[in-house]
């Protein structure tokens, strides 16, 4: 196991967090039970640690697969995991117990950025966190097919309703991003972070829709995919049959008149 690190004697909590990230991809790196030769730890590892630290634009260049993947978004997960374990031992933890809170909170990040990857190979994207996604690199020459079953089976056809659509993401995202990070002792507070899941999703759908691509770092696909997205059933419960129809009419089309005519419509919902 990882040596454990001096408590940090300055910085913010997400400085302190990505310095647990160097130590543990050195381990891993190093693991005999991996068996790594050169060719693999170099697409592994292409960055330096002292990367760790650059901008997602600077760590482009590196293209180091778990550098690439892993860092350059908020930590939202990773951090959430630190923070309720400090609140579960109200202010009584050691520096050693603050490590081991990081490195169960970068398990969740590298989840995280396993699911990510599989999203983008699935909605065939361009962008990810500002920059090209790791399968689209020209070193990494990725062919390849897979992704999130349910979101699949309702992308071009099945069920898109208010259940289908809380049932997708409690798999696809609240498990993993806010029930995943409590502990077992603690489950009666399952109901309250699933809906924080259900909600974090919602927002997600709003920005593929709505958001600036250049602050969100992705072009979103979701109208021209035909996911079942929440403003698309939402739209569907408030909708008359003509609405209906016309959103069915212009949903699930590149078009970029057809996906504008989707937003307008969602405007005019208020949705």
């Amino acid at each position: 196991m990882a040596a454990t690190p001096a408590a940090p004697a300055s910085g913010t909590a997400a400085e302190a967090f990505r310095r647990v990230y160097g130590t543990l991809k050195d381990e891993l790196l190093r693991d005999p039970a991996f068996d790594f030769n050169e060719d693999a730890i170099q697409w592994l590892d292409g960055a330096s640690n002292a990367q760790c630290y650059l901008p997602p634009l600077l760590l482009f260049h590196s293209a180091s697969m778990l550098d690439y993947n892993v860092l350059g978004g908020k930590l939202n997960r990773g951090l959430a995991v630190i923070e309720s374990y400090k609140l579960l031992k109200a202010g009584s933890e050691s520096s050693e117990e603050v490590f081991l809170a990081c490195i169960l909170g970068w398990g969740i990040e590298w989840l995280q950025a396993y699911f990510l990857i599989l999203d983008d190979i699935m909605d065939n994207s361009h962008t990810r966190r500002g920059k090209p996604r790791w399968c689209r690199l020209p070193k990494v020459e990725c062919q390849t097919t897979s992704g999130e079953l349910l979101d699949q089976i309702t992308t071009n056809e099945g069920r898109k309703d208010l259940n289908n659509y809380r049932r997708i993401v409690e798999y696809k995202t609240a498990y993993y991003s806010f029930y995943l990070p409590s502990l077992d002792d603690y489950v009666q507070v399952k109901q309250i972070l699933v809906e924080m899941g259900v909600y974090f999703q919602i927002q997600d759908d709003y920005l593929d829709c709505f958001g600036d691509s250049d602050v969100i770092g992705k072009i979103g696909t979701d109208i021209e995919d035909f996911k079942c997205s929440w403003l698309f059933v939402e739209a569907l419960q408030r909708a008359d049959e003509k609405q209906k129809d016309f959103l069915f009419e212009n949903y699930g089309k590149s078009d970029p008149d057809c996906i504008a005519q989707v937003k307008a419509l969602y405007k005019e919902l208020d949705i």
